[in-house]
């Protein structure tokens, strides 16, 4: 097959979740024999098989390289690839400009087209954003969104998942946006059902994340830990405030046992989390953006892998990573208990930090060993070569579902 990707998230500033798994489906696709064109914001591509759209040279957002308006971008597309038709399939994996022009380009040219829902943009702009600018900027956000990809559902508030009006209107422009595919993907089932409750009506296929057979390619033994020891606990993703590193910080000042937490990865929480960490004396080592393949390494070497998000994230990418190199996670989003192996986890009671001290507090050291074996054991289910498979078979569906409806 010949497949064009549109994101607006990918290399060389693209180091989370999105763009770790773009990266490894891509890899897995051409690995397959297929041909992949991917589009993205950017100024220097050196990857082959991937083609930089016309982006704003000084305009960023959380450090990402922000694409030009969507007929910009077409019209640089249809410049380069005149028989854009000639694509088997176009997978889009955003909601923004250069995602847009994707999703445009398909119907454009009756080409089969699969979106995949990432995140939850509603949660990122209501914890990080003051009111009223975050209302403001949902509006306007759905207001552009709605001018250039017809709307055709509103979404209102409820007791859901869209209690305000500016979450709300964030969930109007993921709707709208997936209403636009012949097939949506969702990493996992909880955001899938959640997506279904705001009226997609497209077919929802399950399709989970991967990690890059390369990135983990060493081999992993199981972690041992005896009572007494010193537990060792890595964070491995963005440091912001929906993250909430924050309140894992304040259970850590409550934890009695001894331990070191090492984070790594940068944010708008970073600043005020080393601040804390420093003045409470905790035992939190910073170390700020880092190479993939040296947390790896750094995982191999921890106890306990943690990611404290509540009722945000989709399918972490730092669970996948646990779980392939046979880390134990700690978490306080009952939701997560879907992506890792049932006795591979620690969970708290509820997202409050106190909550958290509790479960941390109570693990019994030996307990380290057992839910590392279970994570070792199911390791090559979240590896890309495993997962490609599914996604080739959604690829298949929406080819299929454009015939039906060319009919």
């Amino acid at each position: 097959m010949k497949i064009a990707i549109f994101t607006d998230i990918y290399a060389p500033w693209g180091n989370g979740g999105i763009a770790s798994s773009i990266r490894a489906q891509k890899s897995e696709l051409e690995k397959m024999g297929h041909e992949v064109v991917l589009f993205c914001p950017g100024f220097d591509a050196k990857e082959k098989g991937v083609v930089n759209v016309p982006s704003h040279k000084y305009i960023r957002i959380s450090d990402s390289v922000v694409a030009m308006r969507p007929s910009v971008v077409e019209a640089f597309v249809l410049e380069k690839f005149p028989n854009f038709g000639d694509f088997d399939v176009v997978h889009v994996h955003y909601e923004a400009s250069c995602s847009i022009a994707g999703v445009r380009l398909a119907e454009k040219f009756n080409v089969p087209l699969v979106q995949t829902q990432h995140g939850r943009e509603d949660v990122a702009i209501s914890v990080n954003m003051p009111h009223p600018i975050k209302l403001l900027t949902a509006t306007v956000l759905n207001f552009a969104h709605g001018r250039c990809l017809s709307h055709t559902m509103k979404v209102k508030r409820d007791h859901y998942q869209a209690p305000t009006f500016t979450r709300a209107k964030m969930w109007s422009l993921v709707v709208n946006h997936a209403e636009h595919a012949d097939v949506v993907v969702t990493p996992s089932n909880h955001f899938a059902q959640k997506i279904e409750h705001y009226g997609v009506t497209r077919p929802i296929m399950v399709v989970s994340n991967g990690i890059s057979q390369e990135l983990v390619d060493d081999k992993f033994a199981a972690r041992k830990m005896q009572e007494g020891d010193v537990l060792k606990m890595i964070w491995n993703c963005r440091v912001s405030k929906e993250k909430r590193i924050m309140p894992l910080l304040r259970a850590l000042k409550m934890l009695k046992r001894p331990y070191v937490l090492h984070v790594y990865g940068d944010g708008n929480t970073l600043k005020r989390a080393e601040k804390y960490a420093k003045k409470h004396n905790l035992k939190v080592k910073f170390y700020g953006e880092t190479d993939r393949k040296k947390i790896i390494k750094r995982m191999a070497e921890a106890h306990l892998g943690v990611t404290v998000s509540y009722n945000f994230d989709v399918q972490p990418m730092t669970l996948l990573e646990a779980e392939a190199t046979g880390l134990p996670v700690f978490f306080c989003d009952p939701c997560m208990m879907e992506i890792v192996p049932q006795g591979s986890f620690v969970i708290a009671g509820g997202p409050e930090a106190e909550a958290m001290a509790m479960a941390l507090e109570d693990m019994p050291a030996e307990r380290v060993t057992e839910m590392s074996r279970i994570m070792l054991a199911s390791r090559k289910n979240v590896l890309q070569k495993t997962q490609i498979k599914r996604l080739i078979e959604v690829y298949k569906t929406a080819i299929e579902l454009k015939k039906t409806k060319s009919k």
